[in-house]
């Protein structure tokens, strides 16, 4: 009832804050440009404007000004950049900032937000199409019109554009080009020196890990970790979610249905068979405590220290660890190999990127001047912004070579050796990775690090697109979303509680109450609700 009631505050104040700023002047908008040939950032480049860009990831630790590529943007485009990211809680920030009519000029944040449809019910930002026809028609020549297709609205108008997105297009244009972030890593030297073990059924993964803490009791004096993945939260553990489920090709829909891994997947056998063997490993003393509390700033110290024998993780985010341990062995870094497997044995169906993207970003009713917002927006999603943005300056820290762009020496040395100090000072690739097109990107053949490539590239053959089940968001303060936060918020508790079950025979009274408060829940209603939003999809995309 709590979060009705916030729920209906916040919308309540949101949709006074319509009426109120419909009365107020814009204060502060460029002239209009109606050229539809030529981009509309150029015609305003010598006229500077700071733009606040709010970014709804409070371990965004980048600024705009600092590096040598957004004082070439700002150069250019007579843009600057305040960035404002959240302290604390992402979602107490945002929900303050919409509910005190304090939103910035440009909004980020993961698409699956639900403040993303309170924001546009609300009228609290921007139809990027109607800023566009207005004032920078070049956009439409420059965005993708599946992506905006994806997101157009039932009023007709798309209110934010995706970063990181797959359109089903892009699987044809990259075929064989395009990877994952799933993988199951394993430390090399270790996992060789144990005679590369096969870990894809319950007994071996476990067999390993004994091997693994036995052989290996130690790592630079402190105890070694068997197996590791990301933080556990109030929702339960992602990797332990659909990233499992990907590696054990589970359908995401059964007799069409949509099958939704966030909601504890305790009634599919093969699912609950490699849950079990997780609690096995937890009770031979595999699994360490630390598993369950440790927050990604933990994780990634302890990966870049080498002490986890395997990992079920996002391999992008092991990015620092692995260049960390490639400075100091090169065979020390972590390899993806063959992880758990169904009973089949069934190659892993991973999930490439979605139609959805990673984040979508918006223009706040508030914007101080809209023009010049989405106008920036055209030019960072042109192909121009791109090659800014992820590669650089010409001549500075890229070349061409036969119409490739490729890094200078000197740039591939820090994204070998000091990622951070490449993003700090000079803020090429993924920097500023707000509206960055990864599918554009895969076309010059990415050339990765020799610390990063091989758990990428591993990847490819198993890659596949879930466009279909992207954006199953339900209503905000719907019976079905309610429903549905509920269910999560017990499965958070459930997960931890399975693979500590002293017994199997507690772990399988855990699994029948916990389906059974899915169904007084309202599971069914659930998952008949995003089925519904899965078959909407399915139609635009034609399938």
């Amino acid at each position: 009832m709590k979060k009705i009631a916030t729920i209906g505050l916040l919308g309540a104040m949101a949709f006074s804050m319509i009426f109120t700023g419909c009365n107020k002047k814009d204060a502060a908008v460029s002239s209009k440009v109606a050229n539809a040939n030529e981009a509309g950032w150029k015609a305003n480049a010598d006229k500077p404007v700071k733009l606040d860009w709010y970014i709804n990831f409070s371990w965004f630790a980048r600024h705009w000004g600092d590096s040598m590529v957004s004082k070439y943007i700002t150069e250019k485009t007579g843009v600057d950049v305040n960035f404002i990211v959240p302290a604390g809680n992402e979602a107490e920030k945002l929900n303050a900032m919409i509910a005190g009519d304090a939103l910035p000029d440009l909004i980020t944040l993961g698409w699956w937000e639900g403040q993303v449809p309170m924001m546009i019910d609300a009228g609290l930002v921007e139809p990027l199409d109607s800023l566009a026809e207005e004032y920078d028609p070049y956009f439409f020549k420059v965005v993708d019109n599946d992506k905006m297709g994806w997101y157009k609205q039932a009023d007709g108008h798309v209110y934010g554009y995706p970063n990181a997105s797959f359109t089903p297009q892009a699987y044809k244009d990259y075929n064989g080009k395009l990877t994952s972030n799933e993988t199951f890593l394993v430390r090399k030297d270790m996992y060789e020196a144990l005679g590369s073990p096969d870990m894809t059924t319950p007994e071996g993964f476990v067999a390993a890990l004994e091997a693994a803490k036995k052989k290996f009791p130690t790592v630079n004096g402190q105890p070694l970790i068997p197996f590791g993945t990301n933080e556990f939260g109030d929702t339960g553990c992602s990797m332990l979610q659909g990233y499992l489920s990907h590696f054990l090709a589970l359908p995401p829909e059964i007799d069409g249905k949509f099958q939704n891994a966030d909601l504890g997947l305790t009634h599919n056998p093969e699912y609950i068979r490699w849950l079990k063997a997780f609690r096995n490993a937890h009770e031979k003393g595999l699994i360490s405590t630390d598993m369950f509390v440790d927050k990604r700033s933990q994780i990634e110290e302890k990966a870049a220290q080498g002490r986890y024998f395997c990992m079920l993780y996002q391999n992008w985010d092991m990015q620092a660890a692995q260049n960390a341990l490639y400075a100091k062995d090169p065979n020390s870094v972590y390899i993806a190999v063959q992880g758990p497997k169904n009973s089949k044995g069934d190659d892993p169906t991973l999930a490439g990127g979605g139609i959805s993207g990673w984040t979508l970003t918006l223009i706040s009713k508030n914007c101080k001047d809209k023009a010049r917002a989405i106008q920036f927006l055209t030019y960072l999603i042109s192909e121009e912004g791109q090659m800014d943005t992820n590669f650089g300056i010409l001549g500075k820290t890229y070349t061409m070579e036969n119409g490739v762009p490729t890094l200078t020496p000197e740039m591939k040395e820090l994204d070998s050796t000091d990622k951070n100090k490449q993003e700090t000072d000079v803020g090429i690739q993924f920097t500023y990775w707000m509206l960055m097109d990864t599918a554009w990107q895969a076309q010059f053949g990415v050339e990765y690090a020799p610390s990063l490539g091989q758990p990428q590239l591993w990847t490819r053959p198993y890659v596949q697109s879930f466009a279909a089940y992207d954006g199953l968001t339900l209503p905000v303060g719907s019976d079905e979303a309610l429903s549905a936060e509920e269910i999560q918020r017990q499965w958070g508790k459930v997960l931890p509680q399975l693979i500590r079950a002293g017994s199997e025979a507690e772990f399988d009274k855990i699994v029948a109450d916990f389906e059974a408060y899915k169904k007084a829940h309202g599971y069914d209603k659930v998952i008949e609700a995003q089925t519904k939003l899965m078959n909407i999809n399915k139609k635009k995309l034609g399938m």
